[in-house]
């Protein structure tokens, strides 16, 4: 299998404690930087080719990874100005070479068991298989809902009310073609653009997990992390 990392955020809620690299590489225990943890997690599940969609810098991504992690071929997709996540995600698509591929945040720990995923992916009629998780207030995410088969059937935004629900876990499995339907080089959001306006028209599934999740998008949740 192919994955596609999502890391060429800016990072700016963590510019606080993390400002001299970008937030992908915030350093964790022993100064390892966040996303090799990721690709730890895949490596454990035998993935061969990794795409990590960069843009802000991007050099320094690249310097420390080069064209290899352990057995894993890196490739790179960098981003000359922000494509948003849709837009990086269809840039990355490009260096790709099978027709189904895995895309996850590049600030997000969440680890599923990828092999259960594909399993689901391949049982369901869907070009799209969403990672959902279980949190105790949804209010910073906004909820997923789902029918009694796993289809998704309402996305609920950010709000205030929030409490208890399923969420987007940021972690999808797609056929490229998804993807392909958008031109090369627009700007747009996957989230909004496909997810939200696409699951009326065509069916997505969702694969809900309770494994360990951690968001490193602020710095109290960055801060769990610096010691897992």
């Amino acid at each position: 299998m192919e994955a596609i990392i999502l890391a060429g955020g800016f990072g700016t809620r963590l510019r606080s404690v993390v400002s001299d690299v970008p937030k992908p590489m915030a350093p964790v225990k022993g100064g390892r930087p966040f996303l090799e943890l990721l690709l730890d997690e895949l490596a454990l599940y035998n993935f061969t080719h990794i795409v990590l969609s960069t843009g802000y810098m991007h050099e320094t991504i690249e310097n420390h990874f080069g064209s290899h992690y352990k057995d894993i071929q890196i490739s790179y997709a960098v981003e000359n100005e922000p494509l948003g996540t849709g837009g990086g995600m269809r840039n990355a698509i490009e260096k790709c070479h099978e027709k189904e591929v895995v895309v996850l945040n590049g600030d997000t720990l969440f680890r599923i068991n990828y092999d259960d995923l594909i399993n689901f992916y391949h049982s369901h009629p869907t070009r799209l298989a969403v990672v959902l998780r279980m949190v105790e207030d949804t209010a910073r995410y906004g909820s997923v809902t789902t029918d009694c088969c796993d289809r998704i059937c309402r996305f609920t935004e950010k709000n205030s009310a929030g409490g208890a629900g399923t969420i987007n876990g940021g972690i999808y499995m797609l056929d490229r073609s998804l993807l392909e339907e958008h031109p090369l080089g627009e700007s747009f959001s996957f989230e909004k653009e496909i997810l939200q306006k696409q699951f009326c028209k065509e069916d997505f599934y969702a694969y809900a997990s309770g494994a360990f999740f951690l968001d490193i998008g602020i710095p109290e949740d960055y801060m769990k992390i610096r010691n897992y």
